[in-house]
């Protein structure tokens, strides 16, 4: 069977998502350790965004885009870079890389109550099992006290919550909005404007801005590797995604992402994993699985 040269982009932007997304949760969790989370995001989406604006500039694609355009990316900056990305690295702060990439695999969860609710239409089976599933796996996952130690814990979890359900009403938005045809364009465009953005949060909050050379080695490699990989490569394959295959297909990278997460949460920073984190995360995926597995009408 030939493979035609859309099919290999859209292996190889999977693969960006599944395996570059898992692994941000550990870089993300090194870097706001050191530097303060919303002078994190804004250097890291501005840095991004200038250099996609200028691979898309040298590449020869036109940067004018109209009003309406303009608009809706900064929509989709907001639920996807401030609200779905920063405030959940914030939330980092207070809960475990692994432990906070299961909260973010609920997404497609997030992603078919929202279809449900702007489309009206009744769920499916196996919607409806995966939905309970998803829930029963949530409940198991944030009742460990041995994880859950402080309120501030708590607070972490809830704000993720909040983040995912804004990242999953982006993604709705994003494939049905009016966007720019370029994907490095469109990302650029969404990266600069969150950075402005993230800027004056981060002045409001009077957060400390530091030289790069001041951080450590660390530091510098996770911030690295968030700006090329996780910005410049991982969300141009999300963007591109969203608008060649179903919201729900690319809702599915919250199989892999978790399982890379709690993987390299352990390996790296030595993070627990309960019996009950592997049996809750199980029992969420499967859930998940039934969401994205059913039949589209």
């Amino acid at each position: 069977m030939k493979v035609n040269k859309s099919q290999i982009l859209i292996i190889i932007a999977f693969i960006s998502i599944y395996v570059i997304w898992g692994s941000t949760y550990l870089f993300n969790k090194v870097a706001v350790t050191e530097l303060p989370p919303f002078f994190l995001a804004c250097i890291r989406f501005s840095t991004a965004g200038i250099l996609m604006l200028l691979i898309a500039k040298i590449l020869g694609f036109s940067l004018k885009i109209t009003k309406k355009q303009l608009v809706n990316s900064a929509i989709a900056s907001l639920f996807f870079l401030i609200l779905g990305n920063s405030i959940f690295v914030w939330a980092l702060q207070y809960v475990d890389s692994g432990f906070a990439a299961l909260i973010a695999s609920t997404q497609p969860l997030f992603v078919l109550l929202i279809l449900r609710f702007l489309d009206r239409k009744p769920m499916q089976k196996k919607s409806i099992i995966g939905v309970c599933l998803g829930i029963l796996g949530m409940i198991l996952l944030v009742s460990q006290q041995e994880l859950v130690t402080s309120e501030e814990t708590i607070l972490g979890i809830l704000v993720m919550l909040g983040c995912v359900l804004g990242w999953s009403y982006g993604s709705v938005f994003v494939s049905k909005a009016n966007l720019p045809k370029n994907f490095f364009v469109s990302t650029g465009i969404q990266m600069l404007i969150a950075g402005c953005i993230l800027a004056l949060i981060s002045f409001l909050f009077q957060e400390n801005w530091t030289s790069p050379l001041s951080w450590t080695s660390n530091v510098q490699i996770s911030m690295l590797f968030l700006i090329i990989f996780g910005g410049i490569v991982a969300f141009t394959a999300f963007n591109y995604l969203l608008k060649v295959v179903s919201t729900e297909k690319v809702a599915t990278s919250a199989y892999v992402n978790p399982v890379i997460a709690l993987f390299m949460g352990w390996y790296f920073l030595e993070e627990k994993i309960s019996t009950q984190s592997i049996i809750a995360s199980a029992i969420l995926l499967t859930g998940v699985y039934f969401i994205t597995s059913r039949k589209r009408r």
